[in-house]
């Protein structure tokens, strides 16, 4: 039997996946951070409730990737120290995120992480790693539909130029 045929919880990580792992817990604690900020600057209700479901994942991301890093004997990377929790109305509105803008943000980070997770499950030699990042891609694909919806809905989305006029096909 090879050294990876074994038991996949027995088997090594290789460097890559120990950095993928330390990494993406380090960036699911900015998440948390950041999307709790955006909590307080939102205004809508149903942002809010995706902003919830965005740090509920993350929290799982972390506990999970911190749980197989230091199975492996890696320390992970540092928690983020709590936001002091802050009032909507107590934020300058020229400070102040709009629902809008926020949205956006969320979007645009949902769909860099869905990239960083096929990357990862491309990478991994453990299949259990390469399962975990499954689950989150899968995961992160559902709340990017629901983002997308929310904003279609709202009237949040900014589409790019749209195709008005479509050319004529040649048959061949």
């Amino acid at each position: 039997m090879s050294i990876l045929g074994g038991n996949q919880k027995e088997e090594p990580l290789h460097y890559g996946e120990i950095y993928d792992l330390w990494q993406f817990s380090m960036v699911a604690k900015g998440c948390i951070s950041a999307n709790r900020a955006y909590q307080y600057h939102a205004g809508d209700k149903e942002l809010k409730k995706v902003l919830g479901d965005i740090i509920n994942q993350a929290e799982l991301e972390v506990s999970e990737c911190d749980a197989i890093l230091i199975n492996n004997g890696v320390v992970p990377s540092p928690a983020l120290p709590e936001r002091p929790e802050t009032k909507l109305e107590d934020i300058p509105v020229g400070v102040r995120f709009p629902d809008q803008e926020i949205a956006a943000m969320i979007g645009a980070a949902t769909a860099a992480s869905l990239i960083a997770c096929s990357q990862i499950m491309g990478k991994s030699t453990r299949e259990d790693v390469g399962t975990l990042f499954g689950k989150y891609h899968a995961t992160k694909a559902a709340l990017g539909l629901k983002i997308l919806h929310m904003c279609k809905e709202k009237g949040w989305l900014i589409p790019p130029p749209l195709q008005t006029k479509r050319p004529e096909l040649v048959e061949v």
